[in-house]
């Protein structure tokens, strides 16, 4: 015979404890590491290898340039069979190395104002030449960092430049700054495109096209990713200063950019060079300083993301994933998170041998949430395959989710497993920008296909130009289990042409379980000035300010404590994030950028929160109250 809850309930034959059994029956939720390892790569204690570039080398080697001026090489990177890995002083005495590549049995590195290549002509493991392949003027500009090279499958070389520091050194700058070059045969740079202003990460993809990463700053509302063309405008006003040069490929002039603040998509219209980024990628939802990206083209060593693109980030110590379609010619895609948990500050990624990849990291001063100063480390997939959005697609009317696993329909049907919105940034010469023109996506309807791996999303309020934000928050595989990471990012520059869907039943809300009914229970409840700090926590997360802020320790930006310290008011602080004051903290390289779309009263019981740390929480027992 079987006795229903409800009926166990009602005799008082089912406990308290017996009933978070029952709570507790759902399946624990995977963890990032459940699927994607890192493995730390020992580093000797005198060895500062604060990485700027990795190569790889055919026979299993790996090469790491640094900051500092120095190329090791590392045996036995994989520390196979537990041994651990050796290093060899390859080369030193170069300026500031920030990209490393090896080539036909020789490393090319990037120094600040020189590409050199350099070979080992008698096999004793230090490098013999030290040739100089291509060089360029420098200024005394410290923001003027040099990258690459990175081969096409021609090997032609390409280097990015990033532009000065706005308010450093202008009226002295180096030429060809702001720009993505290639090294033509005789070492002179050819001029390709502009617009750039911090391109730390590049790749050349499997069909020869130039991806390019940018970080938050001066024209720059949030980080980005975007295809060079020849003569394209990225968007950076600080490298048109050299197309007056006579093998400029734009003529583009400062002038003719609108600094207006109205979206980038807006101005495109006006600006016929200026190329839209194919994926932003949120600032602080997703990273704060996009480094390097990589395509997977190992053939499923690492996963289900064939074809795909990691994308690492040096604030945020993590990586995250990118999927890219063309729209009419034009590339546009998603972004999604993918591992967090890195030691440093990711800035360099390349793969191994064996389908894994490896790491290069430093904080250098910019700040990381790794607290290491500098490592090398491997991501590796350990061939189990988590339950994600592989993939999404626009469509006429919405957008196609690609699941790695089936959904459990039931959850796939129900309008409340989704959160729909669209937002924009401003585009002007303003350091960042606030999220803007915030806006729900209302969903009009919902096909599940036939193997339950995709789902259609049709919805009205479509933008072109928009970052398009899918929160699935509320889907589940078979197992029961939520999806890894519940969220998504698609920018939406263009609208496909096809078919609208055809939907002859709307979704409908699932309705929720009855709550069980526990009797009254006695408990004291603090009311005034009282801080919830499970709520703060929670806070924290959805708004991304743990992303940047520790409670008691440096990261990219300042702890909560050194905040508390500071004795703002509560409002004071909501108008410090809603309007940041970098000059308020000189000692911290990254501007915070504004947070106007954080309701008020999330920030005001952030900042209450804040104003508490320091202080004695104990409750003032004439508030006490007993509540039943």
């Amino acid at each position: 015979m079987k006795i229903s809850l409800k009926v166990l309930l009602s005799m008082g034959l089912l406990s308290v404890a017996s009933q978070e059994l029952f709570a507790q029956a759902k399946p624990k939720p995977y963890t990032e590491e459940d699927f994607y390892e890192i493995k730390t790569i020992a580093i000797p204690d005198e060895i500062k290898l604060e990485a700027g570039g990795i190569a790889p080398m055919p026979d299993g080697r790996v090469a790491v340039c640094t900051r500092r001026g120095e190329v090791w090489i590392i045996e036995n990177p994989y520390q196979l069979n537990g041994t651990k890995p050796s290093y060899t002083l390859f080369a030193s005495g170069l300026h500031e190395s920030l990209g490393l590549a090896y080539h036909e049995g020789s490393l090319y590195c990037t120094q600040r104002g020189e590409l050199t290549k350099l070979t080992d002509t008698n096999a004793d493991g230090k490098a013999d030449i030290y040739e100089s392949v291509a060089n360029w003027d420098l200024s005394g500009n410290y923001h003027e960092y040099s990258y690459g090279p990175v081969f096409d499958k021609n090997g032609d070389m390409y280097l990015t430049f990033n532009v000065a520091w706005v308010g450093y050194g202008e009226g002295k700058l180096a030429k060809w700054r702001g720009w993505l070059v290639k090294v033509k045969k005789d070492g002179t740079l050819e001029p390709v495109a502009t617009g750039l202003r911090s391109p730390a990460g590049f790749t050349v993809n499997s069909n020869g096209d130039v991806l390019y990463g940018e970080n938050q700053g001066d024209w720059v509302g949030s980080g980005r990713i975007t295809h060079l063309e020849k003569g394209d405008f990225a968007g950076n006003a600080g490298g048109l200063f050299w197309t007056k040069e006579p093998d400029s490929p734009l003529k583009l002039t400062k002038a003719d950019i609108p600094d207006t603040g109205e979206p980038m998509y807006e101005a495109a219209k006006k600006v016929k060079a200026l190329k839209l980024p194919a994926v932003w990628f949120p600032h602080a939802l997703m990273g704060i300083s996009t480094a390097d990206m990589i395509e997977d083209e190992t053939n499923g060593k690492f996963g289900p993301f064939q074809g795909q693109y990691i994308v690492f980030d040096q604030g945020q110590s993590k990586a995250m994933r990118m999927s890219l379609e063309k729209v009419n010619g034009k590339y546009q895609g998603a972004c999604y998170p993918f591992r967090e948990g890195f030691q440093s500050g990711t800035v360099r990624a390349r793969w191994g041998n064996d389908g894994s990849i490896f790491v290069g990291m430093t904080s250098r001063g910019w700040g990381s949430t790794g607290k290491a100063l500098f490592g090398i480390q491997r991501l590796v997939w350990n061939g189990k395959t988590p339950f994600e959005m592989k993939n999404v697609h626009a469509m006429p009317d919405g957008f196609e989710v690609e699941f790695t696993q089936p959904v459990n329909l039931k959850s796939a049907q129900d309008l409340a497993s989704y959160e729909l919105k669209s937002f924009t940034y401003k585009y002007h010469h303003q350091y960042g920008s606030p999220i803007i023109n915030q806006e729900k996506t209302p969903l009009r309807g919902i096909i599940v296909s036939e193997d339950r791996l995709k789902v259609r999303l049709v919805m009205d309020n479509l933008r072109k130009g928009y970052i398009h934000e899918i929160l699935a928050s509320g889907l589940v595989n078979d197992e029961g289990q939520p999806l890894l990471h519940d969220i998504s990012y698609y920018t939406l520059n263009d609208i496909p042409a096809g078919e609208l869907a055809k939907i002859t039943t709307k979704a409908t809300p699932v309705a929720p379980a009855k709550p069980v009914t526990l009797p009254a229970k006695k408990e004291k409840v603090v009311v005034g000035n009282f801080v919830d700090t499970k709520q703060v926590a929670s806070l924290l997360k959805k708004h991304a300010c743990t992303s940047c802020h520790a409670e008691a320790t440096r990261v990219v930006g300042p702890p909560f404590t050194e905040v508390a310290k500071r004795n703002y008011t509560n409002e004071q602080i909501l108008e410090l994030v809603y309007h940041p004051k970098p000059e308020n903290w000189p000692d911290y390289a990254t501007e915070m950028a504004s947070m106007t779309h954080v309701p008020k009263a999330d920030v005001l019981k952030i900042a209450n929160w804040i104003n508490s740390l320091g202080k004695k929480q104990k409750p003032d027992l004439n508030k006490i109250e007993n509540r039943d």
